[in-house]
């Protein structure tokens, strides 16, 4: 069993000896256990600093990229090296990394694909009382979304078994928290809740300048990851209360024609008439937007035999090849902008 530990940085040259003195060398149940720096373009000495402290796999990018990439790098990183767990983790030791050999054990025991931390948002001091609330309100939205009854949500403190990454695809640039939760519990794997107790405060957030900001891009990520499952929820009832707003004034025509008064209510019919056309076109949509998952579906299918493929002989020949060293290990990965 390989745990691979990721530590998504941008300057952190602070911070990560914190973050990199704090994880155990051992967890239970593990035969072998790796860290990974994924460098998100930083301008400080964050790599440098990785090095002397002995971390031997970095993933470097040129410029930044964003956490939904640095995520998803550090992945294909970690599964092409042999990876069974992937925990993620951050680099301002938001996170008890103390703590992962808990968050690690319900992968280990088999009994979750996916294990989240419960950072426990409302006991969090320094968050305000409208932060705790949107927390706990986003969290309710992504578990409609997802099926799910997680706690946090957003929590970036993971641990995903290496068949649970074959299923997952990143998609969105801003934070892969959101829509892997909503992939995973539309794709039924099973998720486990872990609480801790976040560490102190060390910094403002990169990810995002005010919390209004965050919230227009999770919601953003939210509605995006949910139409990709679920569709026809919301066509479905525009289809419904456009039907309904097209026939009430069909229905109201036709009486005021009963009573011999039709003459003046063409006006009812004209509504009426855009009201249904609003309704046919959502149930084209509807039917357009199933064909369209069914192609996703097959797709995604495709793309899981391919990662085991790709994956299973990168874990091969990482099984025959020696122990990365200071340089060697360094993988650069250029940005699709630069």
């Amino acid at each position: 069993m390989k745990v691979f530990v990721q530590i998504p940085c941008l300057n952190e040259e602070k911070t990560l000896p914190l973050v990199l003195e704090s994880i155990p060398d051992e967890i239970p149940g593990v035969d072998e256990l790796e860290i990974l720096v994924v460098d998100d373009g930083s301008t400080d000495r964050t790599i440098e600093v990785a090095q002397s402290l002995g971390v031997k796999h970095i993933v470097r990018h040129a410029r930044n990229q964003g956490l939904a990439r640095s995520f998803r790098d550090g992945v294909d990183y970690a599964l092409a090296h042999g990876a069974d767990i992937v925990v993620n983790t951050d680099g301002d030791n938001q996170y008890p990394q103390d703590r992962i050999p808990d968050l690690v054990a319900p992968l280990i025991a088999g009994e979750a694909d996916v294990a989240i931390a419960d950072r426990q948002t409302a006991k969090i001091s320094h968050f305000s009382p409208f932060k705790k609330i949107m927390q706990a309100f986003g969290s309710k939205i992504v578990n409609i979304a997802a099926g799910t009854h997680l706690p946090d949500a957003a929590s970036g403190f993971r641990a995903y078994s290496r068949e649970a990454l074959y299923r997952l695809n990143i998609i969105t640039k801003f934070s892969y928290c959101m829509e892997t939760i909503i992939q995973a519990g539309n794709k039924r794997l099973r998720i486990a809740s872990v609480p801790v107790t976040t560490n102190p405060k060390t910094r403002e957030s990169r990810l995002f300048n005010n919390i209004f900001q965050h919230m227009a891009k999770s919601a953003s990520a939210i509605i995006k990851s949910f139409l990709m499952f679920k569709p026809h929820i919301p066509l479905g009832w525009l289809a419904v209360i456009t039907g309904v707003l097209g026939i009430v004034p069909f229905v109201r025509f036709l009486v005021y024609a009963i009573q011999g008064e039709s003459g003046g209510h063409v006006q009812s019919l004209i509504f009426g008439s855009a009201m249904l056309v609003a309704s046919l076109l959502s149930l084209a949509l509807i039917v357009i937007a199933d064909l369209q998952k069914t192609n996703r579906v097959l797709i995604e299918d495709a793309l899981e035999r391919v990662k085991r493929v790709q994956y299973a002989d990168c874990r091969s020949v990482a099984e025959l090849e020696p122990e990365p060293g200071d340089d060697d290990g360094v993988s650069d990965r250029q940005s699709d902008n630069a």
